[in-house]
């Protein structure tokens, strides 16, 4: 097979040994590789390369029974235990619209799939993991106790790639390119778009037709739209919306998965820099530390503004996004509208 990665295997290999306490990812990121990088340098020993053919595994896992989706950015972690069903394919973006499972899957980014087997204490730790050309992680999907093991490893070994096949290597990221002034003429576009648009479901792909990026947008377009709140606003609001019993929609991206939890939440922790849900089916982990800026946004839909709340990390990308549960009539719940408003202000108040 044809690899192009930046350390040998064996070297790979020998760097965790000497650190069998370090968690993969900041080992990784330690050695200078991607995780998918230090995934491949396994291949042969409990790792197995597959085909990252979403058709051919994603409307099969339902046949597994409960799992564990795994979707992660570089500040929040985002768990959610139950069945993969209901997969509609589509083109470039597939989805699961299921009770449990609600994804968004953007196919351009699935470039590297391996089955993992690792030998833990409580027995063997089983999972599917996906990552982009960069190695980065899109998403993985956990074995549970009481998953079906023959159908598992059934999708496995359907899928397995071939010995002879040209694996693709692993591209070094591109330097990100600073965000240009817009100029109030295009501040004034997006601001009448932006009071026009009567479906959130297009909100992004208005501001990237306009060439802006999201926190650009949103520090652009004023405050009867958009409204700096504190850094540890979200902290609040959802332990706010577990004491109360305010049912949430919690979103988590890259740039290849969107995963969503809908509904309450009850136990809320923190251990040292991360806040945590912890509930039966659902889990987060929020590096609250990395908050630079949280917002609060109004988007006008057919139902009425609809208010939601988002964390930014110094590099302005998106770590966390929440919005209240709304149906057909009713953009917001009365005790949504109530926590989102009564959530404290930044002291520099956007003026844009």
């Amino acid at each position: 097979m044809n690899r192009e990665i930046r350390l040998a295997p064996e070297e790979i290999r020998s760097a965790k040994a000497a650190e069998p306490e370090t968690r993969e990812r900041d080992l990784a990121s330690k050695l200078g590789i991607s995780e998918g990088e230090f995934t491949a340098a396994w291949e042969g020993e409990g790792v197995t390369r597959l085909s990252p053919d979403l058709d051919a595994i994603l409307p099969r896992l339902a046949s597994v029974g409960e799992l564990m989706a795994l979707t992660r950015n570089e500040h929040a972690v985002h768990e959610k235990i139950g069945v993969y069903e209901n997969y509609t394919p589509r083109g470039r973006v597939a989805m699961f619209l299921g009770k449990a499972m609600d994804l968004r899957i953007f196919r351009a980014h699935w470039v590297h799939a391996f089955a993992v087997e690792k030998d833990t204490a409580k027995g063997i730790a089983r999972s599917i993991q996906f990552f982009d050309a960069h190695g980065d992680a899109v998403h993985k999907i956990h074995f549970r106790h009481n998953s079906d093991l023959g159908a598992w490893q059934k999708i496995i070994d359907d899928v397995r790639m071939p010995e002879n096949a040209r694996i693709p290597g692993f591209a070094p990221h591109t330097e990100r390119v600073p965000a240009t002034d817009p100029g109030e003429e295009l501040v004034e576009e997006l601001r009448r778009r932006w009071a026009s648009i009567e479906d959130t479901h297009k909100f992004q792909g208005m501001i990237a037709r306009l060439g802006f990026r999201r926190l650009q947008a949103i520090r652009s377009i004023g405050d009867r739209y958009a409204w700096r709140i504190t850094d540890d606003a979200m902290e609040a609001l959802l332990n706010i919306a577990a004491n109360e019993r305010v049912p949430l929609m919690v979103f988590v991206r890259n740039p290849g998965m969107l995963q969503i939890h809908s509904g309450l939440i009850a136990n809320v922790r923190r251990t040292g820099d991360w806040l945590n849900v912890m509930d039966p089916d659902f889990h987060l982990h929020l590096r609250t530390t990395a908050i630079a800026e949280c917002w609060a946004l109004r988007r006008p839909s057919r139902d009425g503004d609809v208010l939601s709340v988002e964390a930014y990390d110094s590099t302005g990308d998106r770590i966390l996004l929440v919005n209240g549960i709304w149906s057909a009539g009713q953009a917001n719940r009365p005790d949504w509208q109530m926590l989102v408003n009564g959530l404290p202000r930044h002291s520099a108040i956007a003026t844009a």
